[in-house]
């Protein structure tokens, strides 16, 4: 007979820059954890740290209590979630998804629709942090789905994270993370602007941006970002890549629900020019080098 008092089960799919700390976040914990992702190196840090690694999905989901999975986009959640290999195929019923990946509001509507046919409950719950806010658990998490789902899984998203809203039906946590995107796109893109100007102005930047950041230009993002403009250090922590999709995602949606978005549309063609030239795989504060080629620097 199981434990009462023991902590759910968890399946964990998709162990990347931000799914490999959440994970480890959960053991530490105390939860056990099997995992399952494309790369062996980080099945290999995942068992170093005391968790499963499983071969396939269906053998990490299969005597799961709570699946969470934190794959790129939507194609990947739909090729995990659905198909014979899938989590629906394989899942218990009576499993609890949590989705953390971030994707469109419709995907997640879809997919908690699917999944109710099968006894499954999901949640979707993108998060925002980055890199830092994974590793250290102070990540904002914002849910869409049941109450009732959202308090089944509260305990375990603590672990995670330390802002955990429910926003509303499914698709919402989706809605809240594509206007986080929106925010955090527009809001790197000013500093970048404002990086390039003090730099051709001759100012100390190190001292001009710890002024800037005192007042009511400061932000999360000038905090988290600043060694990265001033080191020009773009190593990933947010790949634009990620930010490209995202911005797709928040453009797509306000055009359906009639929201105009004319700061946004301009950043997304910034983000999308920046990829273009190759940037793809660098840290989204390297929205900086996009201001510095149109402002006449050879990179």
């Amino acid at each position: 007979m199981s434990n009462p008092t023991a902590l759910p089960s968890i399946a964990w799919i998709g162990l990347g820059i931000m799914g490999s700390p959440m994970a480890e976040n959960l053991l530490k914990a105390g939860y056990p954890v099997t995992g399952f992702t494309l790369e062996q190196d980080k099945l290999d840090r995942l068992a170093a740290a005391g968790g499963a690694a499983a071969g396939s999905i269906a053998e990490a989901v299969k005597d799961a209590d709570v699946i969470i999975t934190m794959v790129p986009a939507s194609p990947q959640v739909e090729a995990i979630s659905y198909g014979e290999n899938g989590i629906l195929e394989n899942a218990k019923s009576g499993a609890l998804i949590i989705d953390m990946s971030s994707i469109t509001p419709q995907t997640s509507v879809d997919l908690a629709k699917n999944a109710a046919e099968k006894g499954i409950r999901v949640i979707d719950a993108p998060v925002s942090g980055g890199e830092a806010g994974a590793i250290e658990a102070v990540l904002s998490i914002m849910v869409g789905g049941e109450r009732a789902d959202f308090d089944a899984a509260l305990p375990i998203l603590e672990a995670l994270g330390k802002t955990i809203v429910l926003c509303g039906p499914h698709g919402s946590g989706q809605t809240v993370k594509a206007a986080n995107q929106l925010i955090v796109a527009v809001n790197i893109q000013a500093c970048a602007e404002a990086v390039v100007f003090l730099e051709k102005s001759g100012v100390d930047l190190n001292a001009a941006l710890d002024v800037l950041n005192g007042g009511l230009a400061g932000s999360t993002v000038l905090t988290r970002k600043k060694d990265n403009f001033l080191n020009r250090d773009f190593k990933p922590g947010f790949r634009i890549d990620l930010h490209h999709k995202d911005m797709g995602i928040v453009t797509d949606a306000a055009r359906n629900v009639g929201a105009a978005l004319p700061v946004g549309a301009v950043v997304a063609q910034l983000v999308a020019s920046l990829r273009a030239q190759g940037d793809g795989g660098l840290d989204h504060s390297a929205l900086l080098r996009a201001v510095e080629r149109l402002s006449g620097a050879q990179i």
